[in-house]
Formats: C-alpha cells, structure tokens, sequence
C-alpha cells in the first residue's frame, strides 16, 4: 500500500546514498507546477562526501535521483559527484 507523506514531514529527514554513505539533511523541496521537482539537502559535516562537494553547504538533488522515501531517504550515488569526478576538476583548475 501507498503511504502519502506531507512535504513537511521530509524536511529534517537524513539523507543517505544508495551506497550506504551519509550525506546530510532534507533542507527544502522544490516544487514545479505542484509536483516536486528536487530537494535541496544540506550537507553534514562529518558526512564522508563533504570533502568531495568543496565549500558547498548543499546540493539540490533532482527528485528522479531519490531511490526511496520511509524513515530515511536514499538518493542515487550517481545524483552526487564522485571521488574521481573531484579529482578532475582539481586538476583542471590547476592545469
């Protein structure tokens, strides 16, 4: 059976990958013609990805990405950038 949650009751959710990784917190959803477009989580710091994402405080994650909604939210690992996806824009920066 189908569970309907309200928007509100996401926000604060934590937000792991499908990889297992920790990534942060449900910040705020992102509507489109009343339909939810992506979420935007901020990134916890003692998150394993936070030293991948530079600066940022947070990502907007495109809703396609999310995996499953229940006591957690899983996104896609490919929704977030990669070790060597970092590593190359590293190196372009210095080249």
């Amino acid at each position: 059976m189908l569970k309907i949650r309200k928007v509100s009751e996401i926000v604060g959710m934590k937000v792991f990958t499908d990889g297992g990784d920790y990534f942060g917190e449900i910040e705020e959803a992102n509507l489109v013609e009343n339909k939810i477009d992506g979420w935007r989580i901020r990134i916890a710091k003692d998150s394993s990805l936070a030293p991948f994402l530079g600066g940022a405080r947070g990502l907007i994650v495109p809703h396609q990405f999310v995996k499953a909604v229940g006591d957690v939210i899983v996104v896609s690992k490919s929704a977030v950038p990669s070790k060597e996806e970092a590593a190359e824009e590293t190196e372009e920066e210095t080249a």
